[in-house]
């Protein structure tokens, strides 16, 4: 055996080495749970950014939307997008959220007899959502002219319901709006989307 190659097998790592090196390369290749920890904390971050901004989750307190939607019910809105008679709108007034139901919309004109009837544009609302229909708290002038961007709401429960039928709530203007109510996930028996004709 030369020198050279005498040389080449005394080089050759031991077998203590190639554990260690081994273990190194295999830390190396998989993600610390540092890593793996930090990372979840960031997709969590930005799905509840995301359903703030754009989906926003609200819980109904109270009864005035009842029986379309009752106290405890969690449901997920969508901003943005224009608003439709028969909507469900979440708004901010007085530094709360209330939930009730886009009734007319900018232009329209609203009447309501001593029964409780709706007329919108001196035609009588169709409202399949309702159980009975009530007058309840009404002080503003009718017939009313919903002004421009606005929104004429009020709740499904119209005896216990303050809404636009009242000066002090009024009409709901654009920028008011923090968004449609799409779907109820709470309670499981109630999932579903909310349309026009909830109930």
């Amino acid at each position: 055996m030369n020198k050279k190659t005498k040389k080449r097998y005394t080089e050759l790592p031991t077998a203590s080495q190639l554990e260690a090196e081994l273990k190194r390369v295999r830390r190396k290749g998989s993600p610390s749970m540092r890593n793996i920890v930090f990372t979840l904390l960031i997709s969590v971050c930005a799905i509840a950014a995301l359903l703030t901004l754009v989906m926003p989750v609200l819980q109904i307190y109270g009864s005035s939307m009842a029986p379309t939607l009752n106290n405890g019910d969690v449901c997920i809105s969508f901003k943005g997008g224009n608003c439709n008679r028969g909507d469900i709108i979440a708004f901010y007034f007085n530094n709360k959220i209330l939930v009730k139901r886009v009734i007319a919309l900018p232009g329209d004109v609203v009447d309501m007899d001593s029964d409780g009837n709706v007329y919108i544009n001196y035609n009588l609302l169709d409202e399949p959502y309702l159980t009975q229909k009530a007058h309840g708290e009404c002080d503003a002038v009718l017939p009313y002219t919903v002004p421009e961007s606005r929104y004429f709401v009020m709740g499904d429960n119209r005896a216990a319901s303050v809404d636009s039928r009242s000066i002090a709530v009024g009409c709901v203007a654009e920028e008011q709006i923090v968004g449609r109510l799409a779907c109820r996930i709470w309670p499981p028996s109630g999932f579903g989307t909310l349309t026009a004709d909830s109930n």
